[in-house]
């Protein structure tokens, strides 16, 4: 988790929400990164854990990531939640929860959903403070 807070902090050199994702294979290893890059690239799919799964598709050498974890600052939204099911992720490690827009449990819960052909585990709260401090901090600077 120390680590996707370091891809967070990226984000915010771009002006970008600081959400930090990685994503290990079966060993451990760091086969993807991605921090959030909607404001940079101009793409609403730009978020942490869409850019560290498609790295680590291609890593892989197919999407189907069966056997790997993905580790996120921030609890997914909808659309990574899906794509979190999509990816066959064995089990995701998430720090902040997100009651505006969470789809692990908080709003939703996509990836526990019965009528879904996956569901991974799930570990929420990973240094849920540190990674909430730094979402707190982007915001902070932010309003007037």
């Amino acid at each position: 988790m120390r680590e996707a807070l370091v891809e967070a902090a990226l984000a915010a050199g771009h002006d970008d929400v600081p959400v930090g994702a990685l994503v290990l294979d079966p060993d451990g290893v760091v086969v993807g990164r991605g921090h959030n890059l909607r404001e940079r690239d101009g793409d609403p799919t730009g978020h942490a854990e869409v850019v560290a799964l498609r790295e680590a598709a291609r890593h892989a050498g197919e999407w189907r990531l069966s056997g790997h974890t993905l580790v996120v600052t921030l609890e997914p939204c909808t659309m990574c939640a899906g794509a979190v099911v999509l990816s066959r992720v064995e089990r995701l490690v998430f720090g902040a929860y997100d009651d505006r827009a969470g789809a692990v449990g908080s709003l939703w819960d996509v990836v526990r959903d019965r009528r879904l052909n996956h569901r991974p585990e799930v570990l929420g709260g990973v240094l849920a403070e540190e990674s909430t401090a730094l979402l707190e901090g982007f915001f902070d600077g932010r309003r007037c």
